[in-house]
């Protein structure tokens, strides 16, 4: 079971009130009980370009739904490509996510020690695809009860972060799978190939609230 960490010394607003920008607020720290507190409200810490962290919680928020997932032919294809691990090389997954050589680009050392800390503590899981023992894609997030925030994904093999996102929805799809929330932030182009919508940030938040009562998965428990 995850380690409860220390409770954060910083109070979040209310996400309710933020008006119409997805940043609702900066500064505090990355210190494991305040990046919790975070995603508890429906928050989540990315930095800006001079890396001062602000607090996000987008006004569409992206999600992909559990209970009614269908994926497509190529995505069925795709996830039976690879083997699904979780957690057997966070470190790498990180890492990979972190390349500063992808465009957009956002992961930085502070941001590392952070989830690598949570990791630690039992609160952060990687979801790898391997091809035989190479790494292919993989993505990882934060799981509180019913909440898995995906936080970044990569890919060293066509398919492979496909596979990875077939793999998580796969171990979230159990008997609460309605109450569950997948939570990828943003819809991109890719990622509403793969199923993403987007709600209201107040629906997201209500949701939240509800997944938090919600058990872990067996695979991140």
């Amino acid at each position: 079971m995850p380690i409860e960490p220390d409770p954060s010394h910083w109070d979040f607003p209310p996400v309710g009130v933020a008006g119409a920008s997805d940043v609702v607020a900066g500064g505090a720290d990355l210190e494991p009980g305040t990046v919790l507190a975070a995603y508890r409200r429906g928050l989540f810490p990315m930095p800006d370009h001079r890396g001062s962290v602000l607090w996000w919680s987008p006004v569409d928020r992206g999600v992909i739904e559990i209970a009614n997932y269908k994926p497509s032919r190529s995505l069925r294809r795709a996830r039976g490509k690879f083997e699904i691990r979780v957690d057997t090389a966070f470190d790498q997954v990180i890492r990979a996510c972190a390349d500063p050589r992808r465009p957009g680009s956002w992961i930085d050392s502070g941001i590392i020690a952070a989830y690598t800390e949570l990791h630690r503590l039992g609160w952060v899981h990687s979801v790898e695809a391997w091809d035989g023992d190479e790494l292919a894609g993989g993505l990882y997030g934060v799981a509180v009860g019913g909440l898995f925030a995906g936080e970044s994904m990569f890919h060293h093999k066509t398919d492979g972060s496909k596979a990875a996102v077939a793999g998580a929805i796969e171990l979230l799809n159990d008997e609460y799978a309605a109450d569950r929330v997948f939570d990828i932030q943003w819809v991109t182009d890719h990622l509403a190939t793969l199923g993403a919508v987007s709600i209201p940030r107040e629906t997201y938040v209500r949701r939240v609230a509800k997944a938090l009562e919600v058990p872990l998965p067996k695979a991140f428990s």
